[in-house]
């Protein structure tokens, strides 16, 4: 009797549990049922995950890790039996990091927090030197050339020291006002400084001090956040001398020394080897449709990232995102009605490199695009999608995301017809020539600032940032997307609506133009 009360109790949660589970359906179709069972009951992103940002790890264009990251991926779609292959797009130069040592020796010891800019020159070996200080006063008839005989054989401090290392909110809510404003102060005046040095006296500065004799410059990339500084590359092509940065902590520790005559001294060993122009690549893959091959539903995300920490936020996540959709779209919808594409784009960092290649060498995909969805925002859920200024977009949007559950519908704010905001992504490259292309955004407050504040391009980008509760229900949604814009029986229409006004001007905002496409380090204008 006992057993069967127990059996009764078991059947009855498991019922309350489905019902719970299946209520939010708003569609009996199997396929998006089975989508849920696949994607968020079964989820493989924290397996991908771990092995894309801990085993492989940062994915700088031309590095050996990015080259690591599209092998892994031709190899992980074959196991799915999903037709995948590599697209050449053109070279970038070749660089890869070992390890990096960067201590001050005097006039105490200290290891200090610090990360080789991208292509930047290794040292051979050790290297110890003095520091020495751009001026911190640039009158506006500075010269210069009258201060770089101080540089030659020092390491040179280029940005000016930030006041306070201690986050903006938790200067507002804990400081008093005057002090709020004082260090503000203090910040505009270091932007100034910074903008008239690089821009109006010595704009080529790196190579000024490169060619005076001196060991290497050091900066600070501060994001504002606690603990994070932003580690991209140098803007400098070709210089001889390394190029470092130091968390902002530790870059105002050395700062103040130099700056009061107490004599640092820093040792730094950079291991880089330089490789030259290697070949860079797509990923491409694709479920071939069966009624319509000559039409596309296409899914976006940029492979490559820099490589301060190891780019889980960016864009690891999206990486994810699209895989694991494919995973699920080929388990649950492996003979789609549209010819269903994935593009890891390389270069993206760079300029949309890779994806503006694509488009401007398949221009039979832009004539067939049913809808491209972009995914480059860091982690946390896809919370907004807007129209990207198509004049009945919403129609089209607002039917898909109708089939999906309305635990991941519910929370997705639609803006129609949309400006084109965050443009700095690869949906750019196939909207500029005015094809369907959306951003699956995240939250615009909070979530946005920060993910910009300390995962994006930083020294924080890792695993543990990663929200897997959020991801493995985006990639759900990006399939159920997918399958619906491939199953409409209509293309979605590509007529244009007035932009909103851009509050710079008064008028509506212009279409996005199509950045450029350099494809070789050396059409690359930093």
């Amino acid at each position: 009797m006992r057993l069967f009360a127990t059996m009764c109790v078991f059947l009855l949660v498991i019922a309350v549990s489905w019902r719970a589970r299946t209520k939010s359906f708003p569609t009996d179709d199997p396929v998006i049922h089975r989508m849920w069972e696949v994607g968020v009951e079964n989820s493989q992103t924290q397996v991908l995950a771990q092995f894309l940002m801990d085993v492989i790890g940062p994915r700088t264009s031309g590095s050996p890790n990015l080259a690591a990251a599209q092998e892994w991926l031709l190899e992980t779609y074959g196991s799915w039996g999903v037709t995948v292959r590599k697209e050449q797009y053109g070279t970038w130069l070749g660089w890869r990091q070992g390890i990096l040592h960067v201590d001050l020796i005097a006039p105490r010891v200290q290891s200090l927090e610090a990360k080789l800019l991208a292509y930047s020159p290794g040292t051979d070996g050790p290297v110890e030197g003095e520091i020495v200080a751009l001026p911190t006063v640039v009158p506006s008839n500075f010269d210069v050339s009258q201060w770089l005989p101080f540089v030659e054989g020092r390491w040179v401090l280029v940005s000016p020291p930030e006041p306070t290392c201690r986050p903006a909110e938790s200067l507002e809510s804990l400081a008093r006002p005057e002090t709020v404003e004082s260090l503000k102060t203090l910040q505009e005046e270091n932007r100034t400084w910074v903008s008239r040095l690089k821009d109006e006296v010595a704009w080529d500065y790196g190579h000024l001090l490169d060619e005076a004799g001196a060991l290497g410059i050091i900066e600070s990339r501060w994001s504002g956040g606690w603990g994070t500084f932003l580690i991209e590359e140098s803007f400098l092509k070709n210089l001889d001398i390394p190029y470092v940065a130091l968390s902002c902590e530790d870059y105002g520790l050395v700062y103040r020394l130099a700056e009061n005559n107490q004599n640092p001294r820093l040792r730094i060993e950079a291991e880089v080897e330089q490789l030259g122009e290697v070949p860079q690549f797509n990923v491409i893959a694709e479920l071939t449709g069966t009624e319509l091959p000559d039409e596309y539903v296409l899914l976006s995300a940029h492979l490559d990232s820099f490589h301060g920490a190891t780019g889980a936020t960016d864009n690891g996540t999206g990486t994810i995102m699209m895989l694991e959709a494919m995973r699920i779209l080929k388990a649950t919808y492996p003979n789609p009605r549209r010819t269903i594409r994935v593009g890891h784009w390389g270069g993206e960092e760079f300029g949309l490199i890779g994806s503006n290649s694509y488009r401007e060498d398949h221009p039979e995909v832009v004539d067939g695009l049913q809808a491209l969805f972009n995914q480059d925002n860091g982690t946390w859920r896809i919370e907004r999608i807007e129209g990207q200024g198509f004049l009945y977009a919403g129609q089209y949007l607002r039917r898909w995301i109708s089939q999906v559950p309305r635990e991941l519908s519910e929370r997705i704010t639609l803006v129609f017809p949309g400006g084109q905001d965050f443009p700095g992504s690869d949906q750019l490259s196939f909207l500029c020539v005015g094809a369907p292309a959306f951003r699956l955004d995240g939250a615009r407050d909070e979530h946005h600032t920060e993910h910009r504040r300390y995962t994006r391009h930083g020294n924080r980008d890792t695993y543990d940032k990663i929200v897997f509760d959020d991801l493995k229900e985006n990639a759900t949604l990006v399939a159920m997307l997918a399958y619906a814009a491939s199953e409409d029986p209509d293309r979605v229409p590509r007529d244009r609506a007035t932009l909103p006004i851009d509050p710079d001007t008064g008028v509506p905002r212009e279409w996005r133009r199509c950045p450029p496409s350099p494809r070789t380090w050396a059409e690359w204008d930093p």
